[in-house]
């Protein structure tokens, strides 16, 4: 039985590599340095198929005509009012890009805890570069000793970043930000405005919330339970190698879209069928 790989086994085994290098700069000082996401995620990929078990692939069509369209026949464009278009070309967009650079340009530094958390975006680790490690810990250790995070920006993909780094167990974490304008205010939401509680309310709740609290975060209790059971389902499809498997109906080989093999068929089944069908078609045809 050919056995599914590990991708997190691997990552471990063989080192994780960085997606972007760079220097960290401020003033006279220039740290090279190694970005890494922070994260990874564990969610089983799903891909959509057609009746068949073949994959599907998207294209993008006319809304007037209906008519498919090539790469070279699309542009870009800013929605200035309901249906009502600005054409922006990728000469445009090139002119508007960041400056490349290989730098994270610290810019300030400021309290730590004066950033609300809300404004953290992505997260990163900021490791040393070969040759690096003496000035990396230096200043790794000098931001924990005084409690303050670094304000800076930095261009990755032909976009430009703002991102907080801080210190934390000895390494510099790398935390990108959202703009202000991208966060929403309860108002914009419509939550009720603030209105004072009794003290005989008050105090039912923290009896209510101090019989369930801890001192710290169980981490090893918090599993991803839907991969989990996904992850079982796909198992028997895994051993008999076959391309499409109905885990529902506990059957290899056939579609979920294969008739019924009783001689009752639900009800919706032939139209949900010919739907997928002439969907098929379509592409067959391009």
């Amino acid at each position: 039985m050919a056995k599914r790989k590990n991708k997190q086994s691997d990552e471990t085994g063989k080192g994780a590599r960085p997606f972007w290098s760079g220097t960290l700069t401020f003033g006279l000082v220039s740290v090279p340095v190694d970005l890494y996401p922070g994260n990874r995620s564990s969610r089983v990929p799903l891909r959509m198929l057609g009746p068949a078990g073949q994959p599907l692939a998207r294209r993008y069509y006319s809304q007037k005509t209906g008519h498919d369209l090539d790469d070279d026949e699309i542009v870009r464009g800013y929605e200035i009012e309901k249906d009502k278009y600005v054409v922006i070309t990728d000469e445009e967009l090139e002119r508007l890009a960041p400056e490349q650079s290989r730098d994270i340009d610290l810019r300030r530094f400021v309290d730590l805890e004066s950033i609300p958390p809300l404004y953290f975006d992505r997260s990163y680790f900021l490791a040393p570069s070969k040759g690096s490690e003496k000035a990396y810990r230096l200043l790794s250790e000098t931001m924990a000793k005084s409690g303050l995070a670094g304000i800076a920006t930095f261009v990755m993909r032909g976009k430009e970043y703002l991102v907080t780094i801080f210190p934390e167990n000895g390494i510099l974490r790398a935390e990108t930000m959202r703009f202000p304008d991208e966060l929403r205010s309860p108002k914009e939401i419509g939550l009720p405005e603030r209105k004072k509680t009794s003290a005989a309310s008050v105090k039912k709740f923290e009896r209510v919330i101090s019989k369930h609290s801890q001192k710290q975060l169980p981490i090893s209790e918090l599993k991803d339970e839907k991969t989990a059971k996904l992850l079982k389902e796909e198992e028997p499809g895994r051993e008999a190698q076959s391309g499409v498997i109905n885990t529902t109906r506990g059957r290899v080989g056939r579609s979920p879209l294969d008739p019924p093999t009783n001689s009752k068929r639900p009800k919706g089944w032939a139209f949900n069928f010919q739907v997928e069908k002439r969907s098929h078609d379509k592409w067959r045809k391009h």
